[in-house]
C-alpha cells in the first residue's frame, strides 16, 4: 500500500512537487491545502485521481491540523511566515514534514539573544520529534537544500577544509539575459527577492566571523566576479548567513573563509547598491499625491510586470559550491556544481524543478526509508548524497564534481 502526503502551498514550486508526487508509485493520495482560486483551477485541470484539494486559510490551525489526521508526511511549500507552526502541528500530529524555507532566519543571528532563543526552540522541538518517532527534514529546496547537500559532501570529502564558499542562482539563461534592461527574470516570489536583498550576511574571513550589513552587500569590497566555463561570467554578493551550518561540522572556529555568495549576471551589484542608497528598498510609506505608498511596494508593483519569463524563455538555476583545504595530505580545490534549464515541455522552470522536485525527493526518501534519523534533521549532514544525486538525475538535474590538486 503507497503513501499519503499532504502539500501545503500550490504556487510556483507547489505546482512541480504535485507533479513530481503525482507520477510516484510510492504515492497514492495528495492531500494538497491551498486558498487561492487559482491553485484549485490548477489541480483540476491536472485530473489525477491521486489529488484531493481542500481549500484552507492556512492560519486556521484547526482545520490544518484536522487535515494531517490520515497522511503519512507534510510537504510545506507555504510562505515562509507558516513554516514554523507547520513544524509544530506536524510534530504534534505525529507527521513527518519537509520544507524549502530557512529553519533560523539569517537576519536572527545578528542578535545574539535572539539566535540562543530561536536555538532553545528548535532543540526542543527536536526532542518531541525523537520522542514522537518522526522526521523533520527543512531547508530542502534549491537554496537552501541542495546547495547545502553539496557544501556537507565537499566536507565529508576533505580531511582538513580551509576555505568553502556557496554560491546559488536564479536568472535567465544567457541568451536572454542581456534582453532585458536587468538582465534578470522572476522566478519567484519578487516581494521575497526584495526581502533578501535587505538580509545581512554573517560570513568568515581570517578566521573570524564577520557581519556584513544589509546596506553593504553590494559594496564593490564584498562583491566578485565568478567564471562558469561555458556560460560566462557573473557576479557574486554575499546573502545570508554561512555560520550557522559550519557550526553543525564545528568547523566555524578553525575554517580560514567561508561565504555563501548569491549569483546574478554583470552590473547587478552596481544597480541594486545605488537604489538601496537612495533607500528604494525602505518599507516606511511616504505621501505621493493623496497616496502612501512605500517605496519598495512602488519598486515592486513598478518592475514585477516588466521582468516576467516568458512562455518561449528558459531561466536557469546554478548551485556551485567550492573548497580548499587537506585530503589524504594534498591540498585541494573541490568543486560541485549544478546547473539547471526551463523544461520548455512541462514549462517547469529551473527555479520549479530544483525547489518543488527537491522536496518532493526528500519526502519519498523519507517515505521509501532512505532517511531513517529522528528528529530535526539537517541536508547537510542528514541525507544521503549518492541516493539524492541518483534521484535528481532521474528528472534530469545533473551535478558535476570537479577535483583539482593544487600542490
Amino acid at each position: 500500500m503507497g503513501s499519503k502526503v499532504m502539500l501545503v502551498g500550490i504556487g510556483k514550486q507547489g505546482k512541480a512537487a504535485l507533479w513530481d508526487l503525482i507520477k510516484s508509485d510510492l504515492i497514492d493520495e495528495i492531500v494538497a491545502i491551498d486558498i487561492s482560486r487559482e491553485a484549485e483551477e490548477y489541480i483540476r485541470a491536472l485530473g489525477s485521481n491521486k489529488v484531493f484539494f481542500v481549500k484552507t486559510d492556512l492560519r486556521n490551525k484547526a482545520e490544518i491540523s484536522r487535515s494531517m489526521k490520515d497522511v503519512d508526511l507534510v510537504i510545506d511549500l507555504s510562505p515562509s511566515i507558516f513554516a514554523m507552526e507547520l513544524i509544530k502541528l506536524s510534530i504534534e500530529n505525529y507527521k513527518h514534514l519537509v520544507n524549502a524555507s530557512y529553519l533560523i532566519d539569517p537576519s536572527t543571528a545578528l542578535d545574539a539573544t535572539e539566535y540562543a532563543k530561536v536555538k532553545e526552540i528548535i532543540k526542543e522541538l527536536d526532542k518531541l520529534a525523537k520522542r514522537n518517532n518522526i522526521t523533520i527534514l527543512p531547508e530542502f529546496g534549491l537554496d537552501p537544500g541542495i546547495d547545502l547537500v553539496l557544501m556537507g559532501q565537499v566536507i565529508k570529502e576533505l580531511d582538513e577544509v580551509h576555505e568553502i564558499y556557496t554560491y546559488g542562482a536564479g536568472l535567465p539563461e544567457p541568451k536572454i539575459a542581456y534582453t532585458n534592461p536587468l538582465k534578470y527574470k522572476i522566478t519567484w516570489n519578487f516581494e521575497s527577492v526584495i526581502r533578501a536583498y535587505k538580509r545581512p550576511a554573517r560570513v568568515i574571513r581570517e578566521g573570524n566571523i564577520v557581519v556584513i550589513p544589509p546596506e553593504n552587500i553590494f559594496s564593490p569590497e564584498n562583491c566578485h566576479r565568478v567564471e562558469i566555463k561555458d556560460l560566462g561570467v557573473f557576479e557574486a554578493y554575499p546573502n545570508g548567513d554561512i555560520v550557522t551550518y559550519l557550526e553543525r561540522f564545528e568547523l566555524h572556529k578553525i575554517i580560514r573563509s567561508a561565504v555563501r555568495y548569491t549569483l546574478r549576471w554583470p552590473e547587478h551589484c552596481w544597480f541594486w547598491k545605488k537604489l538601496v542608497d537612495l533607500r528604494f528598498l525602505d518599507e516606511k510609506p511616504i505621501k505621493v499625491g493623496d497616496v502612501l505608498i512605500s517605496p519598495k511596494d512602488f519598486l515592486i508593483a513598478l518592475l514585477e510586470p516588466q521582468l516576467q519569463l516568458k512562455e518561449n524563455e528558459r531561466d536557469m538555476a546554478i548551485v556551485r559550491v567550492e573548497a580548499k583545504g587537506i585530503k589524504s595530505s594534498k591540498s585541494m580545490y573541490i568543486i560541485y556544481q549544478l546547473i539547471d534549464y526551463k523544461d520548455l515541455a512541462t514549462g517547469f522552470t529551473a527555479m520549479q524543478r530544483t525547489t518543488g522536485f527537491t522536496v518532493s525527493i526528500g519526502a519519498q526518501m523519507i517515505l521509501r526509508g532512505d532517511i531513517k534519523k529522528r528528529g530535526i534533521i539537517f541536508p547537510e549532514k542528514d541525507v544521503p548524497y549518492e541516493i539524492f544525486k541518483k534521484e535528481l538525475m532521474k528528472r534530469g538535474i545533473e551535478i558535476k564534481h570537479f577535483v583539482e590538486n593544487i600542490d
